[in-house]
């Protein structure tokens, strides 16, 4: 039995898109002769609630019908990992974390990954209060966040624009870093990240370099600069550039910790917003499972 959790309102035009991707995916599994059962969302938290339910009530299966905020919160619903895996088919703005995987955005290729495929162990990102899968980060990336959730319309080029708008009068958030190696940086940078998936806001790529299978986080942190500068850095950050800025650091480690200078901050993780949370992040490996191609 296959558990669909689906969002009806992912992928925006309210509802529309998600009735009619919906639709090719019950199709497919009906031609596949695979039995399945939908559970809707209907607010937000819903998919973290629905999770935990389904995992203690003795599902091997938890399938995504969303993009990647529903993911956020089905990672967080998992109450255990051992024999039950997570199965993705994007159907929302971004697919970011999807992407990374190489799960085609197409619902029905990606349906056929889950009924052909086989679960295959995929790294996470551990925090002290909350999982995350892609991206966990502080800095531009909160600004544009806010701007996008107060946008109207909510495309891959809301984000773009919301970024633009972010860099007028953003102001260099000052923390300090302290790696696995005992090292410790202190910075002040316009943006600072901890990543598993290598793109975020639909398609913007980081940290190209970024696997979700290689046991790894990548730290990025890309120091303050002037506006040109700064205007040039996310010219490169959107071509896939990010590591070739001088003012960019890049590296490996199992854990991490950032503290901000400031008393209040907020804290992006897959896109979600937390306040004043420890930023403390370790990667797990072999634990989570996700359906992919054999």
């Amino acid at each position: 039995m296959l558990n669909l959790l689906v969002n009806p309102i992912a992928g925006g035009k309210k509802g529309k898109r998600m009735i009619k991707n919906l639709a090719l995916i019950e199709n497919r599994l009906k031609n596949h002769n695979a039995e399945y059962a939908v559970y809707r969302t209907e607010k937000r938290g819903d998919a973290t609630v629905l999770t935990k339910k389904l995992i203690e009530g003795g599902a091997d299966n938890v399938i995504v019908v969303g993009g990647d905020g529903t993911l956020h919160e089905v990672i967080n619903g998992f109450s255990r990992f051992d024999k039950v895996a997570l199965g993705i088919i994007p159907c929302g703005t971004g697919n970011d974390f999807a992407a990374a995987l190489g799960i085609p955005e197409d619902p029905v290729k990606a349906t056929d990954i889950i009924v052909n495929g086989e679960p295959q162990f995929t790294d996470y990102m551990q925090m002290p209060t909350v999982r995350g899968l892609n991206i966990i980060g502080m800095g531009i990336d909160v600004e544009v966040l806010k701007l996008y959730a107060a946008s109207k319309k909510k495309t891959k080029l809301t984000y773009t624009k919301c970024l633009i708008k972010a860099l007028v009068g953003f102001k260099p958030v000052k923390f300090a870093a302290a790696l696995d190696d005992g090292e410790k940086i202190s910075y002040e940078s316009f943006m600072a990240c901890v990543a598993n998936g290598h793109r975020y806001g639909g398609g913007i790529p980081i940290c190209p370099v970024a696997n979700p299978r290689d046991k790894k986080l990548d730290f990025i942190a890309v120091k303050g600069m002037g506006k040109l500068k700064i205007t040039a850095a996310v010219i490169k950050l959107k071509a896939g550039k990010i590591l070739t800025i001088k003012e960019t650091t890049h590296k490996n480690m199992q854990t991490v910790k950032i503290m901000p200078e400031a008393e209040h901050y907020t804290v992006n993780v897959d896109g979600e917003l937390y306040e004043d949370i420890p930023f403390e992040v370790k990667i797990v490996s072999d634990e989570l499972r996700v359906y992919n191609k054999k």
